[in-house]
């Protein structure tokens, strides 16, 4: 144990070293100088101060107050060594962070007996601060599996809807980056920005609930048939609404309306504006900008550029002018992203490619001849 002992008498010094080291369990510092203890206190962690009042540069009380403003001597004992017996004098110490006195004029004995009991004072701050640091550090590891573990989990369920309509998992990832993107441009507080980023790859889980038949079409849906497809964004409030975890209830605002459009025109309730939810507007371009960009078993991928066209051509139309302008003025991330779907161009906080990925799926191979057409991104 570190002790720091500070008075302007070197006599006094020497027989304070020497009482608190009796037993062995302490070494003590000595200082004359107080500016000098308190430069050493700034580089180095003492578990007890013994501070004189009366000192040529700096009384007691100016030097405890420092202290009190040096993170680690928050909770650390400082005891004022000192012969003041003034009420004055102590109300000061106390209101500047004084933890307790000793007066100078005591016999030896009294003296050595309060040193020895404020060094195992010490001891014991010491060790509960040692134990709240390992329980802060239990706390911290333990939080972080959980965050880990519950982006594992959003991740894996969406890919059950990426099995069924996507050869690979990358669009959910994508969908996912690129929704972080515009959330960060769009200067939202880092935790939404994450929230946004774990309930975007939700979007499509109501379509665990469309056939097969009808959402594998390689060629045109007829009106029945694109009917049904728009019930997935109902179906997904369904699945995900009424949850108490705020995570779900984002993902489920989102599930319910990313095919919402800006002007009043989208599915399933017609909202338009800011009545449409932000995150949902977020996701609506990352959305279709991924089904754009990317091949599917009704269409052929889109350049970028032209993709990007697209996008700002409907700026106040289908999507939200600003989450536009957050998409393009952070462009060369998104093409980073879209041009590397497992993420290695850019380190991101949640490690989740290696099972974010899924197999290559056989999927039925349309007719050349057949017409292509988007399913739910053209709505």
């Amino acid at each position: 144990m570190d002790i720091l002992v500070i008075d302007d008498s070197r006599t006094v010094l020497t027989r304070l070293k020497r009482l608190v080291e009796h037993d062995g369990q302490a070494t003590a510092a000595i200082f004359e100088n107080p500016l000098a203890a308190l430069d050493e206190a700034r580089m180095r962690a003492f578990d007890l101060v013994l501070v004189d009042y009366n000192m040529p540069d700096m009384d007691g009380i100016a030097v405890i107050r420092q202290l009190r403003g040096i993170e680690h001597y928050a909770q650390v004992p400082i005891v004022m060594i000192t012969s003041e017996v003034s009420n004055r004098v102590r109300l000061a110490a106390l209101d500047a962070g004084a933890t307790d006195f000793v007066d100078k004029r005591v016999g030896r004995i009294e003296l050595k007996v309060r040193l020895r009991n404020l060094v195992r004072l010490a001891g014991a701050v010491r060790r509960l601060d040692d134990q709240a640091s390992w329980l802060a550090g239990e706390i911290e590891k333990a939080v972080r599996t959980l965050r880990e573990r519950e982006a594992e989990i959003i991740f894996r369920l969406s890919l059950a809807v990426e099995y069924r309509d996507n050869d690979t998992g990358d669009h959910t990832w994508r969908v996912a980056r690129y929704s972080q993107i515009m959330a960060e441009a769009l200067g939202l507080d880092a935790d939404l920005c994450r929230r946004v980023y774990l309930a975007a790859p939700l979007h499509d889980v109501g379509k665990v609930a469309i056939p097969d038949g009808v959402l594998l079409k390689p060629g045109r849906l007829d009106e029945e048939e694109f009917a049904l497809i728009r019930t997935h964004a109902a179906i997904g409030k369904r699945i995900l609404g009424g949850s108490t975890c705020a995570l779900i209830g984002l993902a489920a605002e989102i599930a319910e309306a990313h095919h919402e459009r800006w002007d009043g025109g989208g599915y399933p309730h017609g909202l338009s504006g800011t009545a449409i939810p932000l995150a949902a507007r977020i996701v609506a371009v990352a959305d279709v900008f991924d089904a754009l960009t990317t091949q599917r078993p009704y269409k052929a991928a889109m350049p970028l550029d032209e993709a990007r066209a697209c996008i700002e051509a409907e700026s106040g139309r289908h999507f939200d002018p600003a989450c536009v302008a957050a998409f393009l003025s952070r462009w060369d991330e998104i093409l980073a992203v879209s041009a590397n779907a497992s993420g290695r161009l850019r380190d991101i906080p949640f490690r989740i490619e290696p099972w974010a990925r899924v197999p290559t799926l056989p999927r039925e191979v349309p007719d050349a001849a057949a017409p292509r057409a988007r399913h739910d991104e053209a709505a």
